[in-house]
């Protein structure tokens, strides 16, 4: 039997690798790695020092596409409701990988879901039936994010650096079409020419559609509307009211 942990760079599945590792052992773990080609810098130094620390299998597969480029191809731009790019370059990816080489009867999957986000388990298990898929970080102990970059230092290694700008998650560079206005704001603060490139390609795919679209949108005096990056960046530089508590969620791997 083999485990294998989605992992995805974040500090989630790096706790839930250590949780598969310690009940089954390193040499039934695989580590699968879907990358999606703008991931931050920082996030393949954090996967080799822990794949090293962890000492067990680590697989990395790609579609070869970045999320606009799937954008592009698939003629719609995600957003908070739908994303293509999560079903082409991570679930189609890794189901195409897992079926080639595990039959449902070999191997057992495991996602970095916590105990705070339990309500987000019954999507992944119905999406991969009929493998079984496994939370452990959904049970005790119960630990949250702080224990777990804590365990992550004592052990000498560096948090990733997204974290510490002030990112909720460690995926896609900082970048994701489910994110909200405050997961963007931060984006623009801390790394402004990361936002500048997502917002010229976010009006490119509105000038290739020929549509008023964006990834976010905004409700204001009860009428919602698409609220592009520019229209964003222009609010922030003007000191408009932006929700910072609007972060969006990424979920590639539990969505519906």
């Amino acid at each position: 039997m083999k485990h294998i942990v989605f992992y995805s760079g974040g500090i989630g599945s790096w706790a839930t690798a250590k949780r598969v590792i310690k009940v089954h052992g390193k040499e039934n773990v695989i580590l699968l790695f879907t990358d999606t080609l703008v991931e931050d810098e920082d996030l393949y130094r954090f996967i080799d020092e822990t794949v090293e620390e962890l000492d067990a299998q680590y697989v990395r597969i790609a579609d070869g596409r970045t999320p606009f480029e799937v954008y592009k191809d698939v003629r719609f731009l995600g957003n908070s409701r739908v994303a293509p790019c999560s079903h082409k370059l991570k679930q189609e990816v890794a189901e195409k990988w897992i079926k080639e080489n595990y039959k449902p009867n070999e191997c057992i999957l495991y996602l970095g879901i916590d105990w705070t986000e339990e309500h987000r388990t019954k999507a992944p298990r119905n999406n991969w039936l009929p493998y079984q898929v496994e939370f452990p970080m959904c049970e005790e102990p119960y630990v949250i994010k702080e224990d777990m970059l804590q365990e992550l230092e004592r052990l000498g290694i560096e948090t990733p650096r997204l974290y510490k700008m002030g990112f909720a998650h460690n995926n896609c560079g900082g970048f994701c079409c489910r994110a909200g206005q405050g997961h963007f704001a931060t984006l623009l603060k801390q790394m402004p020419d990361r936002f500048a490139h997502y917002l010229a390609k976010e009006e490119e795919m509105r000038q290739f559609l020929g549509k008023d679209i964006a990834m976010m949108k905004k409700t204001k005096n009860k009428v919602t509307f698409p609220y592009t990056l520019r229209q964003l960046k222009e609010d922030i530089e003007r000191r408009q009211a932006v929700d910072m508590n609007d972060i969006g969620g990424c979920g590639c791997f539990v969505e519906a």
